[in-house]
């Protein structure tokens, strides 16, 4: 019997630990807390967590249709019964998750309505060519956010606000 390499035995687990954080879960969306985090509750049994929707970013709840987002994402889940897919990373105590809705990719579909930016800094494939795509989609129909010429990037206004500038 041949002796594996410790090395060897660390890169063949580094794949099994990257998805070790990762499952998939049938969940009530019990409260939506803006645009793009929800709180679930598993179907299952468990405690609820916050989701932080993988891949977009909407207008901070103060900015400039971050109330629309919401009301948008509660019109489409709230207290629907979702698939919710974790991806391991957590930002702000909240799980962030990719979630579906019969088939809907609910992430993509804010997106699609304009009501989100894809959120290039964190997309990864094949996420990334879709959400980039419906993002100038609705860019172009002038649509949700898009109405506004130049609409601010919620991570540009967070940076202002931060800083103490007024946004």
């Amino acid at each position: 019997m041949r002796k594996v390499s410790p090395l060897i035995a660390l890169l063949l687990l580094i794949p099994v630990l990257a998805l070790a954080g990762q499952k998939t879960l049938q969940a009530k969306v019990m409260k939506v807390s803006d645009g793009d985090t929800i709180v679930v509750s598993p179907i299952d049994g468990g405690d609820f967590f916050k989701c932080r929707l993988y891949g977009i970013d909407t207008p901070e709840g103060s900015q400039s249709y971050g109330d629309e987002a919401t009301k948008a994402l509660k019109h489409l889940i709230l207290a629907q019964r979702v698939e919710i897919q974790t991806t391991g990373d957590i930002t702000y105590k909240r799980e962030v998750c990719h979630v579906t809705l019969n088939g809907m990719d609910v992430n993509l579909e804010m997106v699609r309505q304009g009501h989100a930016w894809a959120y290039r800094n964190y997309l990864k494939k094949p996420y990334k060519t879709l959400y980039v795509e419906a993002e100038t989609e609705a860019r172009n129909k002038r649509i949700g956010l898009w109405k506004d010429s130049n609409p601010v990037p919620p991570w540009e206004y967070r940076k202002v606000k931060k800083n103490g500038n007024k946004p």
